[in-house]
């Protein structure tokens, strides 16, 4: 039987508090016994979130704050990040793999969150995304 627990932080929009969301990580993945495998995964792809709503979404606006939370729902590992922006719409986004779009420097995170977790949501118009990793054997 999976031990469920959650953790709720908010934080302002400061570059220096991808690192914050970094140490949460790995305080959860320490907690749960997420091996290499996944724990790789799991950093990329919620640091790229914490990253993207700390920058994109909030504008790096100190005034404008940051949610992260987590939680286990059944077998998987549930990251909810929030930030207070204007929203996007993360499907309408340039596919990164496109020749044409290969130097550009931005526009690849949500693909990468795409491609490493197990599921992932946009709601809200973009401000919220939910990241799902599975760890059935927990």
């Amino acid at each position: 039987m999976m031990i469920t627990q959650t953790k709720q932080v908010s934080f302002p929009s400061l570059k220096e508090n991808i690192a914050l969301a970094g140490k949460y990580i790995d305080e959860i993945c320490e907690f749960y016994n997420i091996g290499d495998e996944n724990y790789g995964n799991i950093l990329v792809a919620v640091t790229e979130a914490v990253s993207n709503a700390i920058y994109h979404g909030n504008r790096l606006n100190p005034e404008k704050n940051v949610r992260f939370y987590y939680e286990t729902r059944e077998h998987n590992l549930c990251f909810v990040i929030e930030d207070e922006g204007r929203g996007y719409n993360p499907d309408a986004l340039p596919d990164p793999t496109d020749p044409q779009n290969i130097e550009n420097p931005n526009g690849r995170g949500v693909f990468l969150m795409r491609k490493l977790t197990d599921d992932i949501k946009f709601e809200n118009e973009g401000r919220r995304v939910e990241l799902y990793f599975r760890i059935a054997n927990q």
